[in-house]
This record gives C-alpha cells, sequence and structure tokens, in this order.
C-alpha cells in the first residue's frame, strides 16, 4: 500500500492566489483532500502558510482570517518538528545540498511515510530519503 502525499506550502498558497486560476482549483482541490485526511502536513507548512498570508501577500489578509483557515485546516494530519526531525534536514542538507528548512519539509514526509511530495519549489522526480517529489501543477 501507498502512503499519503505531503503537501508543501505552495499548495496552499496558490489555493488562496486568484492570479492563476487553473494553479488555484488544482490547489484547492488538494487541500480539500488533506482536510479530508487523505493528505499529510507539517506545522512548518501551516507556519509558513500563515506568515505568507500575514506578511507576503498585498494587502496582508487580517488576523481573523488566517485564524479561520487555521481553523478549517485542523482536521489535516499534521507532522510536528521535533530535535530528530531537525537533525533529519541537516542530514538532507548534506546529502542533497537542500535549503535546510526543505530538509524540514522532506523530513516531515519521510516521518509521515509519505510516499511523495506536493510541490512546485522541490526537483520534481528527485527522491530524497525515497520520498519523491511531484509538481501537481505540470
Amino acid at each position: 500500500m501507498f502512503g499519503p502525499d505531503f503537501l508543501d506550502t505552495n499548495v496552499f498558497v496558490y489555493a488562496y492566489d486568484v492570479s492563476d486560476r487553473m494553479k488555484q482549483r488544482i490547489a484547492q482541490d488538494l487541500v480539500r483532500r488533506a482536510v479530508a485526511g487523505e493528505l499529510v502536513v507539517s506545522t512548518q507548512v501551516l507556519a509558513e502558510f500563515a506568515a505568507t498570508l500575514l506578511y507576503k501577500v498585498t494587502p496582508p489578509a487580517p488576523v481573523h482570517d488566517v485564524l479561520a483557515l487555521l481553523d478549517t485546516f485542523a482536521p489535516i494530519r499534521t507532522i510536528t518538528a521535533d530535535s530528530e526531525i531537525v537533525r533529519r534536514a541537516v542530514e538532507a542538507h548534506a546529502k542533497y545540498g537542500l535549503h535546510f528548512y526543505d530538509g524540514m519539509i522532506v523530513a516531515a514526509a519521510e516521518r509521515a511515510g509519505c510516499e511523495r511530495i506536493l510541490s512546485e519549489d522541490l526537483n520534481t522526480g528527485q527522491k530524497y530519503f525515497g520520498v519523491a517529489v511531484a509538481n501537481p501543477f505540470r
């Protein structure tokens, strides 16, 4: 049996980005699947998403909207970073040359037993510690 897929932050951002309707539809479907329990994220993904809405979009999202979204995401299976995940992220950096925070994504996906990481930011087709990367927007 295959493990679940892991969603990277960019999927959540595209779900709320109206500038590319095709990517938005794909991302919204993936987020719905995550809320239904089919996909996995990490606390890092949710934190990066919240920070993007609060600080990186113009105009910034109102705090109550960000809190409402996080409440909506509460049913998603979420992997919490701990010292072992931090260590594995450093190993991913050493082995694959990944940025530390990308290594955290890889480590969380590996911990969850995920088959794939769905991301536009990592190298499609690459495997990190046995977890493949796929770009859901291709």
